[in-house]
């Protein structure tokens, strides 16, 4: 995926993730798209240009469910982008997953409502299309990210199955329990649409999931902020080092 000439990379991130402390020179600007506004931050990172877009914003004042996915993604295809790394903060589902693993994400179940889930919407040009998803998670793009963990020593899973549901509460342990039987080992609020929209804008997209915590009903423990804000101060940098390694091999 090497090439002469650095591309510009676009990096998503969510709760804990509100600025990207790597990024040299960092702007801030409102981009326009035909969904709405997006909020980006452009900068450098390894002199790689990146394109930086923090879901819930900079102050965690946006839900999951009101987080404008499709002006995110068209904002980065608008600006040419090709290539997306992004970051969950999840909850682990597989009890043999513990808060502060990683895993890579290589497929997902869309348990949420409500949300403006594609750019065929029967209102804009181009009429409906029906998008084949498989393969959402960019393989490539996978690949870079496990072996730039690899590299550096950062233990992360190469595969997992990603629940998606609204929140901004936390799921019940029934919803847990759904999930569990159909596959999935992880859960979120925001990796759906967002995954299948950048499909759509034929962006490749791969996703690392951080568990900040175990799902309800597999500890007896209750979900907490200050569980999850303890593990994220502790985690992000491993992430953050994932990135750092994977950059220059994306670019």
């Amino acid at each position: 995926m090497n090439s002469s000439k650095s591309a510009t990379i676009g990096i998503i991130a969510g709760t804990g993730f509100y600025s990207l402390p790597a990024l040299e020179g960092a702007t801030a600007r409102r981009v326009e798209t035909v969904f709405g506004d997006a909020l980006l931050t452009s900068g450098h990172w390894n002199g790689v240009p990146i394109e930086f877009v923090t879901r819930h914003g900079v102050d965690h004042s946006v839900p999951p469910s009101r987080v404008n996915y499709r002006a995110n993604i068209m904002a980065l295809k608008n600006l040419g982008i090709e290539k997306v790394i992004a970051v969950n903060v999840v909850g682990g589902i597989d009890p043999t997953l513990e808060p502060g693993d990683l895993s890579l994400i290589e497929d997902f179940l869309d348990f949420t409502s409500g949300r403006e889930a594609t750019f065929f919407d029967g209102i804009q040009p181009g009429g409906v299309m029906h998008v084949d998803v498989v393969g959402a998670y960019d393989k490539q793009m996978r690949d870079v990210l496990a072996e730039a963990a690899d590299s550096i020593g950062i233990p992360l899973r190469k595969s997992g199955i990603y629940a998606g549901f609204n929140g901004p509460r936390f799921e019940t342990p029934a919803e847990i329990r759904l999930a569990a039987l159909a596959g999935a080992t992880v859960v979120g609020m925001t990796g759906c649409p967002e995954v299948t929209l950048a499909k759509e804008a034929g962006l490749k997209y791969a996703a690392i999931a951080l568990v900040v915590n175990p799902a309800a009903g597999i500890s007896d423990q209750p979900i907490t902020m200050e569980e999850i804000g303890a593990c994220l101060k502790m985690a992000t940098v491993k992430v953050i080092s994932i990135i750092d390694a994977a950059i220059a091999k994306i670019a």
